[in-house]
C-alpha cells in the first residue's frame, strides 16, 4: 500500500550528504532530486554535494568511489534512479545488480548509502511516486539519511540509538 509522506521533517546535525542521481528518465529522477534536496536543506543540511550519471546502473561505482573519498566526508548517500521495466529481464537485472552494490557499500563503509533507486511497471507508477507532492519518494529517502546519519553518529559515539 502506497502511503504518503508525513509533514513532520527531521533535523539533521548539519553534517554533509551526497546525493548520486541518474540522468536516465530525467523527468523522474530530476523530481526525486529536487524533493530530496529540498528536504535536506529544510532538515538543516550543511551541505549536499550532488553527482550525476549516465544511468542506474552506474550508480553503484560513483557511490563507492564517495563513501571512500574521505571517512566521515558524508553523513549519508543518498542514490536516485529510475528503471521502467520493459519486456526482457534486463531492468530487473540492473535494479537488482543496484541493490546488492548499494547493501555492499554501506556494510563495507559503515554509512547510510540510501536506496532511491526504483523499478516501475510503468509511467502512471512512476508519477505518483517521483511528481505526486504527497508520495514523492525524494522526500522519504532524504528523511531516511538524516535519521540514519544521525543514528550513525551516536552508535559512533558509544551512545547508542
Amino acid at each position: 500500500m502506497l502511503k504518503p509522506n508525513s509533514r513532520q521533517a527531521r533535523r539533521s546535525s548539519g553534517g554533509q550528504f551526497a546525493i548520486v542521481a541518474s540522468r536516465y528518465n530525467a523527468r523522474y529522477v530530476d523530481a526525486l532530486l529536487r524533493a530530496a534536496r529540498r528536504e535536506l536543506a529544510a532538515a538543516g543540511a550543511a551541505a549536499v554535494e550532488v553527482v550525476r550519471v549516465p544511468g542506474a546502473f552506474e550508480i553503484p561505482a560513483v557511490a563507492a568511489a564517495l563513501a571512500g573519498s574521505a571517512p566521515g566526508r558524508f553523513a549519508a548517500i543518498i542514490c536516485l534512479g529510475v528503471i521502467f521495466q520493459g519486456e526482457t529481464s534486463h531492468a530487473r537485472q540492473i535494479g537488482d545488480a543496484v541493490s546488492h552494490a548499494l547493501v555492499e557499500l554501506q556494510i563495507r563503509h559503515q554509512m547510510p548509502v540510501i536506496h532511491g533507486v526504483y523499478l516501475f511497471d510503468n509511467e502512471a507508477q512512476a508519477r505518483v511516486r517521483c511528481l505526486d507532492a504527497r508520495h514523492n519518494r525524494g522526500i522519504e529517502v532524504a528523511r531516511t539519511a538524516v535519521e540514519m546519519a544521525r543514528v550513525m553518529t551516536r552508535l559512533r559515539l558509544g551512545r547508542g540509538v
